[in-house]
C-alpha cells in the first residue's frame, strides 16, 4: 500500500474507532455517588422514573434482583420471588432493576420497555408478570411480532392498547431508565442474571434456587433485622 494509502486508511480507523467510543459511551450513566442499596426516586438521570418497589419502601429487609425479562434463569426465579413478595409484603421491599443482556437476549430490552411503559401507565407489575409468565411466547419473536404481543399484554391488563403503543413509541424517559438500572448493575460488576442484592449483601445461588431456600434465607434477615414474623404471617 502506497504512503497516501496508508494514511487514508489511518484516518478512516480514528473515525470508525472514535465512532465506536461515542456509541459504547452515548449510553453510559454516571453513578459514582448512587447508593445502590438504597431504594432510588425518580431523578433526571433515570428518566424521572424511581425504582420500581412492590411491598412496604419502609421495611428493614429490602430483596433487589438484577433481572432480564428473556433470562430462562429469571423467569424460573419468577414464581418464587412473586409469592414470597405478596406473602411478606408488609416486611419486605422487592425492588427490580433492568440489566438485558442484549448480546444473548434480543428481545429482553424490549420487554423491559414494555414492562416501563406500562409502568408509567400504572400497570408495572401487572406487566412484569405477563411477560415473565408468557416468556417462552415472546422470546424469539421478530420485531413486529414482538411489538403486537405486548400490546396485546397491554389490553388484557386493562391498558387502552392504542394509549400504551404511543407512550411505548416515546422511548426517551424509558430509555433513561433502562440505562440507569444498567448502570447500577455495572457498578455493582454485575455480569449474569439473576442477580440478587439482600440488604445490600449478593446472595449465593444456593440462597435463593427454589421457594422453599428463598424463604430460609429471607426469614433469616427479618430475624437479623429484628423483624418479627408471626406464624399466621408464615403460613400464609
Amino acid at each position: 500500500m502506497s504512503a497516501r494509502g496508508w494514511i487514508i486508511f489511518g484516518v478512516i480507523c480514528v473515525v470508525l474507532f472514535g465512532g465506536l467510543i461515542f456509541w459504547s459511551g452515548r449510553d453510559r450513566v454516571d453513578v459514582s455517588k448512587v447508593d445502590t442499596n438504597a431504594i432510588l426516586s425518580a431523578s433526571a438521570s433515570s428518566g424521572n422514573i424511581s425504582d420500581r418497589t412492590f411491598g412496604n419502601k419502609e421495611a428493614k429487609v429490602v430483596l433487589i434482583e438484577y433481572g432480564d425479562f428473556q433470562c430462562p434463569g429469571c423467569g424460573s426465579a419468577h414464581p418464587a420471588l412473586k409469592a414470597l413478595s405478596e406473602k411478606y409484603k408488609d416486611k419486605l421491599a422487592f425492588v427490580f432493576r433492568n440489566f438485558p443482556l442484549t448480546n444473548i437476549h434480543p428481545n429482553a430490552r424490549a420487554a423491559a420497555a414494555a414492562a416501563e411503559t406500562a409502568g408509567q401507565l400504572g400497570k408495572y407489575w401487572e406487566m412484569h408478570d405477563i411477560l415473565y409468565e408468557n416468556q417462552d411466547e415472546w422470546s424469539n419473536a421478530s420485531t413486529e411480532d414482538r411489538a403486537g404481543i405486548f400490546a396485546g399484554y397491554a389490553e388484557r391488563i386493562g391498558l387502552d392498547k392504542k394509549a400504551f403503543t404511543a407512550k411505548l413509541d416515546d422511548t426517551t424517559n424509558v430509555s433513561k431508565k433502562i440505562n440507569f438500572d444498567l448502570a447500577l448493575g455495572r457498578k455493582l460488576n454485575v455480569n449474569g442474571t439473576p442477580t440478587f442484592y439482600l440488604n445490600g449483601k449478593k446472595l449465593a445461588e444456593n440462597q435463593y434456587n427454589g421457594q422453599e431456600t428463598l424463604e430460609k434465607t429471607l426469614l433469616a434477615e427479618f430475624k437479623k433485622q429484628g423483624v418479627t414474623v408471626t406464624e399466621t404471617t408464615e403460613n400464609q
